[in-house]
């Protein structure tokens, strides 16, 4: 089912920038895209980060993420899998957790990701209308980051 004139299905939200989208990406250790999804821009982070994680076998990983996802939900889901959460606490977190700063640095492949992505003018604009075309092209794009 999709909001008024389609949004949710093609992915489109409204966010404070105006009518956006956002890629979620899982990557390697080496910066290499292993999952992404599409969602409108008004979606939290951490709802479909829960959701990409938890399809993933997390085994005695370590895993790297930024504030959005300090959930206790994603850091359940951590535990449960044996996985070490590389993720700095939110700032509202009555007790802060302990994180390894230095892995944390590491951090940095999921921005070279996007950035090698965006170089694509049609993925950094958005030229496709519909979302299966426009993950098409992120999927193609992926493809070429993996193959460089």
């Amino acid at each position: 089912m999709g909001s008024k004139r389609g949004g949710l299905k093609q992915a489109i939200g409204r966010s404070r920038g105006g009518l956006t989208t956002k890629i979620h990406a899982v990557v390697d250790a080496l910066g290499n895209p292993l999952r992404f999804k599409l969602t409108g821009g008004q979606c939290h982070d951490s709802v479909t980060g829960y959701e990409m994680l938890k399809q993933m076998d997390l085994t005695k990983k370590q895993v790297l993420a930024d504030r959005a996802y300090d959930t206790n939900q994603i850091l359940h889901l951590l535990e449960q899998q044996s996985a070490t959460p590389v993720i700095p606490s939110k700032k509202n977190r009555r007790k802060p957790r302990e994180w390894d700063k230095e892995i944390y640095k590491e951090r940095h492949l999921i921005e070279c990701f996007f950035n090698k992505v965006k170089h694509y003018r049609r993925l950094a604009t958005r030229f496709d209308k519909l979302a299966s075309s426009f993950k098409a092209f992120l999927t193609l794009a992926s493809i070429m980051v993996w193959l460089a």
